[in-house]
């Protein structure tokens, strides 16, 4: 069956006088015949058009139509040029819908619609305009590779959409670049719109998290004018722009590493207008030979930044310091244990020094019984203990980096989303401030 436009050109039905209609109906459900997906309609020379599924109905059944269900019947076949969606498809959920859909589809094709097709269908899937983005677990049965690629356009017209692509897991290269595969469509570039922000991307080449949304609009609203702000993780600026566009950062430096995603960030600061803002700096942020410029510093890298905490540490203002805001996946699996702070491997590289680390001892200022209060605010104690061994760590990294002691303070801790059963994705709000010189 030809389709455009997302709607079918013609579905085939069974005609006959209104009288036999119900007979026609009984017969064609029995036999798993009848299309639900659209209305029995009246011609207007006044007989009944049933539809039914697939391109034609085999001559066997036509003659039973005839002779044994209803004696005596007219039985033609006929096409309903602009057919109506019946009230049950109207009221179907999207998954129900394609569906039935696609076993209409698949059994007009001579094959057998089975349980295990239907519970290799998508249930839930990521909607970028005309583009719909399907997850990795679905379409696995290997009948459906016999029945591509018309398959791909009969899904794709089914959920109302002129774009399909599927995921898989993210390459581990370093650039986080998705494993997605175009399946119908000539492009995967989408267009989103956040709290205002244009964002523009090719789904095949860079990544987009929904869940992030709550940490935009945090950012959007923080007190940023004129500061300077580096994003050590800028992707297609998902947090860049928000910064620049809303918070009133005097200037962003971008940091990004995967070429496809530098494309769609120099793309999207020209589209929202601030691209004399900002300068990107691509590679990797490690040898950024830049320091000493910045109050603020984004690491929204996930599953860990850590490998980013020594250029923030060193692109911090000396003069003033600044706030680092930190992102990490934690775990939080009843009973286990992480590590005490000065255990681990990275402070005993770092720290060569037997001077005390200043955290949160602020003259005049919080003591440590604030710090329990601030902590507690967190819903879960994995996250106040990592919160604290970061702390210690960036302290640590300061007093090596600028030669002098730092005092450190816990902000906020922001939890974005769930990435993961028992793994949260959070972000530490760490405040920085160089030691005052005694003496």
């Amino acid at each position: 069956m030809e389709r455009e436009g997302g709607k079918p050109v013609a579905v085939v039905a069974v005609v006959t006088e209104p009288r036999f209609t119900q007979r026609y109906r009984e017969y064609l459900e029995k036999q798993k015949l009848l299309d639900r997906q659209h209305r029995v309609e009246k011609m207007p020379d006044g007989t009944v058009a049933l539809p039914v599924l697939g391109e034609t109905l085999p001559e066997q059944h036509l003659q039973e139509l005839r002779t044994r269900v209803a004696p005596g019947s007219t039985c033609v076949l006929s096409q309903l040029r602009d057919p109506r969606p019946s009230k049950a498809a109207q009221g179907c959920a999207p998954a129900r819908r394609l569906c039935l859909e696609m076993s209409r589809w698949v059994e007009g094709r001579g094959v057998t619609w089975s349980a295990e097709l239907e519970a290799d269908l998508p249930r839930s899937w990521q909607r970028h305009g005309d583009l719909l983005l399907l997850n990795e677990d679905c379409f696995q049965n290997k009948q459906w590779k016999n029945l591509e690629p018309e398959l791909w356009e009969t899904v794709a017209l089914a959920l109302g959409v002129q774009r399909l692509a599927k995921r898989g897991r993210v390459f581990p290269n370093g650039t986080r670049t998705p494993a997605v595969t175009l399946l119908h469509g000539d492009h995967g570039w989408v267009e989103h719109v956040d709290n205002g922000i244009r964002y523009k991307f090719d789904v095949t080449q860079c990544m987009f998290s929904f869940g992030n949304i709550t940490e935009k609009l945090r950012v959007a609203s923080l007190p940023c004018a004129g500061e300077v702000l580096v994003d050590l993780y800028a992707g297609i600026g998902y947090f860049t722009l928000p910064f620049l566009v809303h918070a009133g950062a005097a200037f962003v430096h971008a940091c990004e590493w995967n070429p496809q995603a530098v494309v769609a960030l120099r793309n999207n600061l020209e589209m929202n207008g601030v691209a004399d803002r900002c300068q990107i700096h691509v590679g990797d942020n490690r040898k950024l030979k830049l320091s000493n410029i910045a109050d603020r510093v984004n690491l929204g890298l996930i599953p860990s930044s850590e490998e980013g905490w020594p250029i923030a540490c060193q692109l911090l203002r000396r003069d003033t310091g600044g706030i680092l805001h930190i992102h990490q996946n934690v775990e939080s699996f009843p009973g286990k244990n992480l590590q005490p702070p000065g255990s681990s491997k990275m402070e005993k590289e770092h720290w060569p020094y037997p001077q005390k680390i200043i955290t949160n001892e602020w003259e005049n200022g919080p003591t440590r019984d604030f710090r329990s209060k601030l902590l507690s605010r967190a819903t879960k104690l994995e996250w106040q203990r990592w919160a604290a061994s970061a702390e210690t760590r960036i302290a640590i990294l300061l007093q090596q980096v600028h030669g002098k002691p730092w005092k450190t303070q816990i902000l906020h801790i922001q939890p974005v989303k769930s990435y993961a059963p028992h793994v949260d994705h959070i972000v530490l709000d760490l405040e920085c401030r160089p030691c005052p010189i005694v003496g």
